[in-house]
């Protein structure tokens, strides 16, 4: 069942995009990103203010890839525009949690008394705000901004103790595009 199959991005104002191979860039408001996708039988070009991902006698592998393909540009060309930003609460029941950032890692003191400091990574391009017990995600790049959100959560993580008495840790509580 293969077939032809066609699927174009709108190009935002202020944003370019150029191609080179398997390499994809988007460029605006003084950022860049890069990725680059194994594109296999995906032909990928610019044509004016949109980009557009085409396969002849595509078969499911490929119509999958072109999905994946735009999802990806689609981000990238909207974190040109504006960051992405996610919210997290520091969560407390039992002790009170010191949460600070250095350098490239947040830095969790006295996460439920314990001495053993605990750390989280923060990816490059992403900035860290943290206020009171309320901590800002934000980057132009959505898998950074969501791993480095990821990994504060996973730091804090909880492992053979009752969920239902000790609900302390650091916990996501606001998403692009969706509020959980």
């Amino acid at each position: 069942m293969n077939k032809d199959l066609e699927r174009t991005i709108e190009i935002a104002n202020g944003v370019s995009v150029s191609i080179e191979g398997k390499v994809f860039v988007v460029r605006g408001n003084g950022k860049e990103i890069m990725r680059t996708f194994e594109i296999g039988k995906i032909k990928a070009e610019v044509r004016g203010k949109e980009v557009v991902l085409k396969a002849k006698g595509a078969s499911k592998r490929e119509a999958k890839m072109i999905g994946t393909i735009w999802a990806h540009l689609n981000n990238m060309i909207n974190g040109a525009n504006e960051d992405f930003v996610y919210e997290l609460e520091v969560c407390n029941v039992h002790f009170p949690m010191n949460v600070k950032v250095e350098g490239n890692k947040i830095v969790i003191k006295s996460f439920l008394g314990e001495k053993v400091v605990r750390e989280s990574k923060v990816l490059d391009g992403v900035k860290v705000d943290i206020n009171g017990n309320k901590i800002v995600v934000s980057s132009h790049d959505i898998e950074a901004a969501g791993q480095t959100a990821a990994n504060l959560e996973k730091a804090t993580k909880l492992t053979g103790r009752d969920r239902r008495i000790f609900q302390d840790g650091i916990f996501i509580t606001k998403k692009p595009y969706r509020t959980i």
